[in-house]
């Protein structure tokens, strides 16, 4: 009987360090499951905020989420953080709404965030309404995260059959 339980008693380790094993891979994944999902609500709200201090016209609040070295790429062409802040004062939006939102995380402080926004509004009196692809890259700097690159594309309306 002694020699019995001799045998076992192995075994119960080997199932146990299994479970152990298991657990932690579970807890880590789930770690890892609501890390990210933390950061894309997280990531979405500076956008968010970046976008409403744009449509309001509040250059600081804008300054907060985006970095004072911002590169954009419009199809108009290139644009810096001066540029943002005058063309801000060219908008008259109305309403933006962003869905589709998607983050991919290459390292600890960089983020690249990828989405669509309906914009409703003019800039320079002319109706730029319509639906954008957008993307902005993240940067963390000194515990802040800020955009230093973003761009979007007005996606084309289908072309109606003839007939």
């Amino acid at each position: 009987m002694q020699q019995a339980d001799f045998n076992t008693q192995p075994q119960r380790k080997d199932i146990m360090k299994k479970y152990i094993s298991y657990t932690m891979i579970a807890l880590l994944a789930t770690v890892a499951v609501s890390t990210a999902a933390t950061n894309e609500d997280t990531m979405m709200e500076k956008e968010k905020a970046a976008w409403q201090a744009f449509k309001d016209k509040k250059p600081d609040d804008f300054k907060k989420v985006v970095s004072a070295k911002l590169v954009a790429v419009y199809t108009e062409g290139m644009s810096d953080m001066q540029k943002e802040l005058a063309d801000m004062q060219k908008w008259d939006m109305k309403s933006f709404a962003i869905s589709d939102y998607k983050v991919t995380s290459d390292g600890a402080d960089t983020i690249v965030s990828t989405y669509k926004v309906a914009v409703e509004g003019t800039y320079d009196g002319k109706d730029q309404s319509g639906t954008y692809n957008a993307a902005s890259v993240w940067k963390k700097q000194n515990g802040q995260w800020q955009a230093i690159f973003h761009t979007n594309m007005k996606e084309e309306s289908a072309a109606k059959p003839a007939g």
